[in-house]
C-alpha cells in the first residue's frame, strides 16, 4: 500500500513539473508539449483504434519473436553448460555478439528477409536470444556442487538429475534470464518497427515524427514505457518473486 501510494504522488509530482515547464513556455508547443496535449492524442488513437491496433500487432510480433527466443536460448544455455567444446568456441561467441546493440541486425535482416514482418521477428530474436542464453548457463554453473552431490548419492543420474536437480536449483536465474530476455525483445521490437513501414506501435512514433506532431510522439511513448513496465510487473515479478520464495523456503528445509 505503502508502495503505491508512494508511485500516486510521484507521477502527480512529475505531471505537476511537466506542466509548470510546458506553461514557463521555455521551448514551443511544437517541441514540448502538455499533459493535456498528450491526454487528447492519446484518446484520439484510443477512439480512432489506430492505438489498439498498434498494440495488438506489437504484442503479437514481441511474443512470437520471445517464445523463439526462450526455446533457442534455453537449449542453447544447457548445451553450453554440458560442452566443455562449445563453452569455449561457442560461448566466446555468444559474449561477444551480446555486446551488439539491437540496431546492428538491421540491416542483415533486411538483406535476408527483406522489408518483412519476418526482419522484425529475426531483429527480436538475436536482440533476446544471446541474454536468455547467458543466464541459463550462469544459472546450471552456479548450482551448489553439495546438490548435485545429494542428487548423486540418491540415484539420479542423466537427464533425473537434470530434470529434479539442476532445474530447479537454476530456476532465478532462469527467471533473471527471462526477465532480462523481455525487456531486450520489447526494446528491439520497437526499434525494428520505426524501421520497417509497417502497423504497430513504432510505426506510430515515426508517423507522430514526420507530422511533426509531438503529443503523438510522447503518447506513443508513454504508451510503450507504460506497456513494458506492466508485462515487467504483471509477469515476471509476480514469478521471479514466488520463485525466489519457493526456491528459499526449500534450501532453508
Amino acid at each position: 500500500m505503502k508502495k503505491t501510494t508512494n508511485q500516486v504522488i510521484f507521477v502527480a509530482g512529475l505531471l505537476l513539473v511537466w506542466e509548470a515547464l510546458a506553461l514557463l513556455k521555455f521551448w514551443p508547443p511544437y517541441v514540448f508539449p502538455t499533459p493535456k496535449g498528450v491526454a487528447e492524442s492519446l484518446w484520439a488513437g484510443f477512439a480512432d483504434h489506430s492505438i489498439w491496433i498498434g498494440i495488438a500487432m506489437s504484442l503479437r510480433r514481441v511474443a512470437l519473436g520471445y517464445a523463439i527466443s526462450v526455446v533457442l536460448g534455453v537449449l542453447l544455455g544447457i548445451l553450453l553448460t554440458w560442452s566443455q567444446f562449445l563453452e569455449d568456441t561457442v560461448g566466446s561467441l555468444v559474449l561477444s555478439l551480446q555486446s551488439l546493440p539491437s540496431l546492428c541486425w538491421l540491416p542483415m535482416a533486411v538483406l535476408w528477409f527483406g522489408l518483412t514482418e519476418k526482419a522484425i521477428i529475426f531483429v527480436v530474436v538475436m536482440g533476446t536470444l544471446l541474454a536468455v542464453t547467458q543466464n541459463t548457463k550462469a544459472g546450471f554453473d552456479n548450482v551448489p556442487r553439495i546438490l548435485t552431490m545429494a542428487g548423486r548419492n540418491l540415484g539420479a543420474k542423466g537427464p533425473q538429475l537434470f530434470r529434479y536437480v539442476l532445474v530447479p536449483a537454476s530456476l532465478p536465474y532462469l527467471v533473471d534470464g527471462l526477465r532480462q530476455g523481455w525487456a531486450f525483445a520489447w526494446r528491439s521490437l520497437i526499434q525494428g518497427e520505426m524501421i520497417f513501414v509497417t502497423i504497430g506501435l513504432g510505426q506510430l512514433l515515426m508517423v507522430g515524427r514526420d507530422l511533426n506532431d509531438i503529443n503523438q510522439v510522447f503518447a506513443v511513448m508513454i504508451l510503450i514505457a507504460a506497456l513494458g513496465y506492466a508485462v515487467d510487473g504483471i509477469l515476471f515479478r509476480k514469478l521471479e518473486k514466488s520463485v525466489r520464495h519457493k526456491w528459499g523456503m526449500s534450501t532453508a528445509k
